[in-house]
């Protein structure tokens, strides 16, 4: 079978990152919003990128489009769709509140438009998932407690935290009280670590917050005593090989370290970040891996099985094992 529809799960997703520019233009027409591009292919040309702070202002002025319940269902529909026919079987799906609210769009329109898609997912298309709520780190600490306050009534939807945006200058440190707070009301815990900050970010993501698993986490291969915790303690990195690339965080993909953090016995996933601005989905994030990095079958079989062990679906065991099992079924072409 094609390398497209091996079982994965999908853990660093951010729902906003999947708006293609065919979606934002017809929401921005449905909704009275000028959008400063001619046309999707001028819209697409803006989607090339010098640093993590060029996507992020893209990133955030095109949200603009996103207004009701409905905007949010059909984003949240077409990336599981689009995921779908990628392999991928479960996903675990990060949202910013923060850049909605500040809006004007309530928080409750935000979780309910994007549940009313996650709801039907398993019967619509075969994914199931779940909801992380991510605070942004460029934000105080007092707007991450108001929206952990906010979040309240909605908690039968999410089942964690997250921390994304800018990370240099932010530190896990300025977020102690909210993760901690969050643990208090049953909410798994991960964050953004070591994607453009050093090391010390990482180990404060793991000391400060408590966080299961480290999204990105790349950089910890220059500290060799962070990677021996990491492996010991085995804490999943939802690594996201195209993302880091586009950011240049990685100058060419075949310079990433996957090869060498599997090597060490890091705990590693593979993932799409923002697929509709970094150049692909969670299949694509795959197959560019094998090409640029030479990695065998049975490696990518192992990134697979990691997504499913990495994933917070604890509470349905027989799940978990099911797409284990279909992940040891699969049959490469080559």
């Amino acid at each position: 079978m094609s390398l497209a529809s091996l079982p994965k799960a999908e853990l660093h997703l951010h729902i906003e990152g999947t708006l293609e520019p065919e979606l934002a233009f017809e929401l921005a027409a449905r909704n009275g919003v000028d959008l400063p591009y001619a046309d999707t292919e001028e819209l697409r040309k803006a989607y090339l990128f010098e640093d993590l702070q060029s996507f992020l202002d893209l990133y955030y002025g095109l949200m603009a489009v996103l207004r009701t319940e409905d905007d949010f269902e059909q984003l949240a529909d077409a990336y599981l769709a689009r995921a779908a026919a990628q392999g991928v079987r479960h996903a675990e799906i990060f949202f910013d509140p923060q850049a909605h609210t500040a809006r004007g769009v309530p928080i409750g329109t935000v979780v309910r438009g994007l549940d009313a898609a996650l709801s039907k997912s398993v019967e619509r298309h075969g994914v199931s998932t779940r909801l992380i709520m991510c605070f942004l780190r460029d934000q105080s600490a007092e707007s991450a407690m108001q929206t952990l306050e906010s979040a309240k009534p909605y908690l039968d939807r999410i089942v964690g935290v997250g921390l994304d945006s800018a990370e240099v200058g932010n530190p896990a440190s300025k977020f102690r009280e909210v993760y901690e707070a969050a643990g208090a009301l049953g909410l798994r815990k991960v964050a953004h670590a070591g994607e453009e900050g050093d090391p010390s970010y990482i180990w404060e993501a793991l000391d400060l917050l408590g966080v299961e698993r480290v999204d990105h986490g790349l950089r910890c291969m220059e500290d060799p005593a962070l990677v021996e915790r990491l492996v010991r303690d085995r804490v999943p990195l939802t690594l996201c090989p195209l993302s880091n690339v586009r950011l240049r965080t990685v100058d060419v993909l075949e310079e990433h370290p996957l090869p060498r953090m599997m090597d060490a016995g890091l705990l590693c996933t593979v993932n799409s970040d923002d697929p509709a601005y970094f150049g692909g989905y969670a299949g694509d994030n795959f197959h560019a891996v094998r090409e640029a990095l030479a990695i065998e079958p049975e490696r990518l079989r192992q990134l697979a099985r990691n997504s499913f062990v990495a994933s917070f679906l604890d509470d349905d065991e027989e799940l978990r094992s099911r797409y284990l099992a279909e992940v040891d079924a699969f049959a490469f072409d080559d």
